[in-house]
């Protein structure tokens, strides 16, 4: 029989849909609720006539449900997320799990009083290219790690996350979280360990001299983006509370002596994710994160730079959105939802990377000085280490 999912949020990520729904092949998508007219009314045109749609989450939460996924906007994630586990319905929570620590400390509390199954969706854990280099690493193809780094240029960021929500720190807490969240879970993951100190610099570089505003609710992000829209200090309708940073970096220190660097820039005229990893013995760079993706890996010694690398590590053919990883993310978690057992994603790992990102935004607005990273409940910790999902991010890439 199929599970039935129920989605509170079909807006940005409603496209997780045609993952979950799958009739008379484990899954089915019964119920859409969603306060905006305009997400109801596409679910339907989506999902088919036989949804159930609902402006109230009571009313979804009184179905009879498998399972439910949490895709609404990201200051929204904690009260939602709340609600879902209480009720006792395993909850897909869509990343960053919270705007604040607080926020992603109150869910793991309410997942671990009602022992609800959690899972939340870094789905970049389940990229192809994220997963080879991992698994390089962890086969010591360049030694102990010492060092890892990600540049994230963001072309499309005047659009995606400047005529938004996005914008205003009161629901984002900044882009070094909302965006960076991300990537940073993505360095935790590949080197084995979790920030516990954090210091960044960053501005409001560009966007925040723009002065032709408007408010976008009334439309999506899709409606306005336009790659003729160039260079950024030419953007237009920006929204009216523009209060984020659009470049940013930050250096982390990991809990097993690795020393970390993310790079964030909302005005790039390309888009590009690079993850550079450094051992040893030698040093791996990921060229693309898409169906295109190669990784490069050098273990020779030249006293010069090599574009040519000494090892082609191939990636495996994904279908699907993310570079292939959003149909798996969802079979994982449809699997987690009914059987409960081990996943790629962790709780754990996902307040990790929330509470980086705010430690790295306090840097920012603070000085620059370093933050520490508020540690997690004991007794929490262990309840998702031990009871509910193994964290794959334990298994170390080496001795220190």
């Amino acid at each position: 029989m199929d599970a039935r999912i129920g989605i509170i949020g079909f807006g940005l990520r409603s496209s997780l849909w045609r993952y979950a729904h799958n009739p008379g092949n484990g899954s089915r998508v019964v119920a859409v609720c969603d306060s905006d007219e305009r997400g109801r009314t596409d679910a339907v045109e989506k999902i088919g006539d036989g949804l159930q749609v609902m402006a109230c989450i009571d009313e979804l939460l009184g179905l009879d449900l498998d399972a439910v996924m949490v895709l609404t906007p990201d200051y929204l994630h904690a009260e939602h997320a709340i609600r879902t586990l209480q009720a006792g319905v395993p909850t897909f929570l869509e990343k960053p799990m919270a705007i604040t620590v607080e926020g992603a400390d109150q869910i793991l509390e309410a997942a671990y009083r009602t022992g609800t199954r959690l899972y939340i969706g870094h789905n970049m854990r389940h990229m192809p290219v994220v997963k080879a280099m991992r698994d390089a690493i962890l086969a010591g193809r360049i030694g102990q790690v010492k060092a890892v780094w990600c540049r994230h240029f963001v072309s499309t960021g005047g659009d995606f996350y400047f005529k938004d929500w996005h914008a205003d720190r009161t629901k984002s807490t900044g882009l070094l979280l909302q965006k960076g969240a991300h990537d940073i879970d993505v360095i935790h993951w590949l080197v084995g360990g979790y920030s516990t100190t954090v210091s960044a610099v960053g501005a409001l570089s560009v966007y925040g001299d723009i002065t032709d505003r408007r408010d976008n609710s009334d439309r999506r992000m899709w409606d306005w983006y336009d790659k003729d829209n160039w260079p950024p200090t030419a953007q237009r309708e920006m929204a009216p509370q523009v209060d984020v940073e659009d470049i940013s970096m930050a250096n982390l220190v990991l809990n097993n002596g690795v020393l970390a660097s993310y790079q964030q820039c909302h005005f790039t005229p390309d888009y590009w994710r690079n993850y550079t990893v450094i051992g040893t013995e030698g040093r791996l760079e990921n060229f693309g994160d898409d169906d295109f993706a190669t990784i490069k890996l050098w273990n020779k010694r030249s006293d010069s730079y090599r574009g040519e690398a000494d090892e082609i590590i191939e990636v495996p053919p994904a279908e699907g959105g993310h570079g292939g990883a959003d149909p798996l993310l969802i079979s994982e978690f449809i699997r987690f939802a009914v059987e409960g057992g081990p996943t790629m994603t962790s709780p754990i790992a996902a307040r990790q990377s929330v509470a980086a990102g705010v430690a790295g935004t306090q840097s920012i607005r603070s000085g620059g000085g370093a933050v520490q990273v508020p540690p997690i409940p004991a007794e929490i910790e262990t309840y998702f280490l031990r009871d509910q999902v193994k964290d794959v991010t334990e298994a170390k890439p080496g001795p220190r």
